[in-house]
């Protein structure tokens, strides 16, 4: 299947446009996500909010604080942002984000956009890294042995 063809990232896309046009630019991240959230929701979508995304490092796992925004249908990522323009360090967080969760597909929305089609990045991963379990429970920052 085509990237850019693909039904689910497609969707999500309308969706997140339909909120755009309701509410435009201008408001603060968690009120896009909300909205969006509720859209996903109307749509039979299932999707995880602000999911902990821990850190491996040395067969060390590292809750720190790092969330993703949504994760819809456990193989899609939705960074929410508000910003003026998007930079290549909010991409390289989204590829960051889909390499640790093994979740390939991510979609980068800037809702301060005039137009959300010119703030939306899509994303993928190549098929060398693999899905990883994302349930954890603490969030602060918390040192659990790997294996």
């Amino acid at each position: 299947m085509a990237f850019d063809n693909d039904p689910l990232t497609e969707k999500v896309i309308g969706l997140a446009i339909e909120v755009h046009r309701q509410l435009g630019p201008g408001l603060l991240e968690s009120a896009y996500e909300e909205c969006l959230c509720y859209e996903l929701a109307q749509a039979n979508f299932v999707f995880q909010r602000q999911v902990a995304l821990p850190v491996v490092y040395k067969s060390v796992r590292l809750d720190c604080g790092y969330r993703l925004d949504v994760i819809v249908e456990n193989r899609l990522i939705l960074e929410l942002k508000t910003v003026e323009r998007l930079m290549p360090i909010h991409q390289a967080q989204v590829i960051t984000y889909m390499r640790l969760s093994g979740i390939r597909i991510g979609l980068l929305l800037n809702f301060n956009s005039a137009v959300l089609k010119h703030g939306l990045r899509r994303l993928m991963l190549s098929d060398r890294y693999a899905t990883r379990d994302l349930t954890v429970s603490s969030s602060h920052c918390d040192l659990n042995q790997e294996g």
